[in-house]
């Protein structure tokens, strides 16, 4: 008996995405969102992501299996990989289990906005004056004053995204650790990050945020003028993203390595 039988259909706004979608339907009959037990995805990654944001603010989290009609398709199977129909290819999948960040941010009005990060929680100065920033991590301040261009907490499944671009490191799925890395670092100009357990709460206080104002980004919501931030990670709301055998996240994100 399949695993999955009750399949839902989120499709990118795109017409390569809107045109594949209309073959898909022809083969499979979908349900709403609701009824489902996963969710097929056409699109790219940021689609992928708009529609993992959406279960997680529902309050409804289905496992997802992501056909890329995008770029770089990091998060999404090959849209060909297989003759198989979608609901074999569903069943098939290996599932891996992907935990995000949760984000409370206090502006410098004193709000505290709360939001929810796949990728990476990133900080990122407004203007040209360097960003101050205290970083703590678990009950212990470990850097002071940290002057950079700002800094991110990356997931093991964003750390391939902008974390690697800032020279962060790659970590494999199912790690336990987090990336924790600065962005265009002055000083102290030596620092290149850390790689934190996952269980350590991090915070960071923007210093002289009056005249050095920083805003952060959680995945693809910016969140400006912030004082401080407190990110954890969030396993209550784990997600589950489903791979063809052969094109798992854990080949991506070793490949990502060796690739030139």
């Amino acid at each position: 008996m399949a695993k999955y039988e009750k399949l839902a259909l989120s499709v990118s706004p795109t017409a390569k995405a809107q045109a594949a979608a209309e073959k898909l339907v022809k083969t499979h009959a979908f349900v709403p969102r609701e009824e489902a037990e996963a969710i097929v995805v056409l699109g790219g990654d940021g689609f992928m992501l708009q529609t993992l944001h959406q279960m997680i603010d529902a309050g409804r989290i289905l496992p997802a299996y992501g056909m890329n009609l995008g770029t770089v398709g990091f998060l999404m199977n090959k849209r060909e990989a297989s003759r198989a129909n979608i609901l074999d290819r569903v069943n098939r999948a290996r599932s891996f289990e992907v935990s995000p960040l949760s984000l409370a941010a206090e502006t410098r009005g004193g709000e505290i906005v709360r939001v929810c990060a796949i990728n990476e929680v990133s900080l990122l100065r407004e203007t040209r004056q360097t960003a101050k920033l205290e970083i703590k991590v678990g009950d212990k301040v470990r850097i002071p004053e940290l002057m950079c261009d700002g800094a991110l907490v990356a997931t093991p499944a964003g750390s391939t995204a902008y974390n690697f671009s800032a020279n962060g490191p790659i970590l494999p799925l199912g790690c336990g650790l987090l990336a924790l890395t600065p962005i265009s670092a002055f000083r102290p100009r030596r620092w290149r990050g850390a790689i934190l357990p996952d269980h350590l709460p991090i915070e960071i206080r923007i210093l002289e945020w009056h005249k050095r104002p920083v805003s952060a980004v959680a995945d693809q919501r910016e969140i400006r003028d912030v004082a401080s931030i407190r990110v954890e990670v969030a396993h209550e709301r784990d997600l589950t993203l489903m791979f063809d055998r052969g094109h798992s996240l854990d080949e991506r994100i070793v490949g990502e390595q060796f690739a030139y």
